[in-house]
């Protein structure tokens, strides 16, 4: 992990390096082909840019080129992330609108326990669905048990978040009567009473 931190920072360097050398490039290809004779002639540089005046603006060009490639580069990618993100947004919206009741009861737990992290069990087909469908969130902290399989902790995606209320997740709009809180309980997901909660948060 260090080794790939240190490696990633060299990197980073390097291009910032190379991009500061190209910018004075540049610069340096500027002011040399457009500034006044008298100026250059002052410096004793004018000979030496009718010269190599050629050299001069293949070095321009060069490094405009450069510049106009982390242009695009920079247009496409922020293009791409728009792009991915509005494909979240509209796979969010729709599985929003087909939540299965195992799902639902799922999310409910997140409200129910006042919690922003829950610990869930990764093989459970609700967990993978909501996960694949960027409702869910998987933040890490893996753990294995011999009974239950593999865990790992989860919260609701930002994405999700303004589309999951009470009227969605069928919660009670006040203090829940006592048949809501029974069906509330009924309704939980099975594997929730095995699990230990880590990390509680208010919602």
């Amino acid at each position: 992990m260090k080794k790939m931190m240190i490696k990633t920072i060299s990197l980073s360097n390097a291009k910032r390096t190379f991009m500061s050398t190209m910018l004075w490039l540049v610069v340096s290809c500027v002011g040399l082909l457009f500034a006044p004779k008298a100026l250059l002639s002052q410096l004793a540089l004018a000979e030496i840019v009718a010269q190599y005046n050629y050299l001069i603006g293949l070095g321009l060009i060069v490094g405009s080129a450069y510049f106009l490639s982390q242009l695009v580069s920079f247009v496409a990618d922020e293009s791409i992330q728009h792009l991915r993100q509005k494909r979240t947004v509209e796979t969010v919206e729709a599985k929003v609108k087909l939540l299965d009741p195992a799902e639902r009861a799922l999310l409910r737990e997140f409200f129910l326990q006042g919690a922003t992290i829950l610990a869930l069990p990764k093989n459970e087909l609700a967990v993978k669905s909501l996960l694949h469908t960027n409702i869910l969130e998987e933040l890490g902290n893996e753990r294995h048990y011999a009974i239950q399989g593999p865990t790992a902790e989860y919260k609701i995606s930002m994405s999700a978040r303004i589309y999951l209320n009470r009227d969605v997740l069928r919660l009670p709009a006040g203090e829940p009567t006592q048949e809501e809180l029974t069906y509330l309980l009924k309704a939980r997901p099975h594997f929730i009473s095995g699990l230990v909660q880590p990390r509680k948060h208010a919602a």
